[in-house]
């Protein structure tokens, strides 16, 4: 496993510069007329090499772009008088940026050029309900050997405050870890709800003694109460308001269950209503009330359909009598 070489500050973490990869396109301009023959644009190849005039192959994987025009610098003066030269970065390569923790699709994901951990963690389907974004942990390449440093961003003060060093550019090969809350607060889970970090709609199920059931698309991190309504609001002579269940699908496989009581005026809360995660089910059962109706509808059923056959049979008797005569 990699080591983590040390932590940087935010102040640290924007002194790093761009670092050349494969895929990266640059253009060389010499200073001297009598050498722009030599001028062009080139790429780094997949090995970290590319081929210029005069000097042949040349290593460029890992340096910065001062660090590349003074190393190329000092490889002209062995063969012009006058080897200054100016490098630029014409085409930046993409990045691939790995994004795990309390994600919707933790993963590898190729991003743009100068793309930034708003955009990755909405690549990766937004942060979850459980998602501590006061803690996003930013892992950066550190060496060839493998060494990592890193720092930990507050997007919290990103979306309060327009804090936009908290949102710095990603470089090739950074990881993005979402670290987990140990208690959610639900206003921050609401606010978190709001903001573009979020699912544009999560996908809830709500069954049962409802006017509307189905599966309704709901924002982000709607509360159990809100979700409720958006199905049409109780049946409530039928329905049993002191047992509404919440059944989740965890991340491990397991299922959990819970049971909420209904009122109108409830607050967002962990324990009374709580916001929902995508693929929650809601279920409200029926109370004595409502179970007797079923009761007498399904008992009507079969009563219906015998009354049907013995209004056919009577129907068959009297057509027979008829045409008998």
């Amino acid at each position: 496993m990699p080591t983590v070489e040390r932590s940087l500050t935010l102040p640290e973490l924007y002194s790093d510069l761009y670092t050349l990869g494969p895929g990266d396109g640059l253009q060389l301009t010499f200073l001297d007329p009598e050498a722009k023959s030599l001028n062009g644009a080139f790429g780094i190849l997949a090995d970290g090499t590319t081929t210029l005039p005069l000097v042949g192959s040349v290593q460029l994987i890992g340096l910065t772009i001062g660090q590349a025009t003074r190393w190329l610098t000092s490889l002209y003066a062995k063969q012009l008088v006058r080897p200054q030269l100016t490098l630029t970065l014409t085409t930046p390569r993409p990045v691939k940026v790995t994004i795990v923790g309390e994600v919707t699709r933790p993963g590898l994901y190729p991003l743009g050029s100068f793309s930034n951990p708003v955009e990755a963690i909405q690549t990766a389907g937004g942060v979850t309900v459980n998602a501590d974004v006061r803690n996003i942990l930013l892992r950066r390449l550190a060496g060839k050997a493998g060494a990592q440093k890193e720092t930990t961003l507050n997007l919290a003060d990103l979306f309060a405050n327009g804090n936009q060093l908290q949102n710095p550019v990603l470089f090739d090969g950074d990881t993005i870890v979402v670290s987990r809350a140990i208690q959610p607060i639900p206003e921050e889970v609401l606010a978190i709800g709001q903001t573009n970090l979020a699912p544009p709609t999560i996908s809830v199920t709500v069954i049962g003694e409802v006017k509307s059931p189905g599966t309704v698309a709901l924002p982000a991190n709607t509360p159990l109460i809100e979700a409720l309504f958006r199905s049409g609001g109780l049946i409530r002579r039928r329905a049993q308001k002191n047992h509404i269940e919440l059944v989740r699908f965890n991340r491990n496989g397991t299922t959990s269950r819970q049971i909420f009581s209904y009122k109108d005026d409830l607050a967002v809360s962990n324990l009374s209503n709580p916001p929902l995660r995508n693929g929650d089910t809601i279920i409200v059962r029926s109370n004595l009330y409502g179970k007797a109706l079923t009761f007498l509808n399904d008992l009507a059923e079969p009563l219906g359909a015998l009354n049907s056959i013995l209004n056919y049979a009577n129907y068959w008797n009297y057509w027979n009598n008829n045409n008998g005569r």
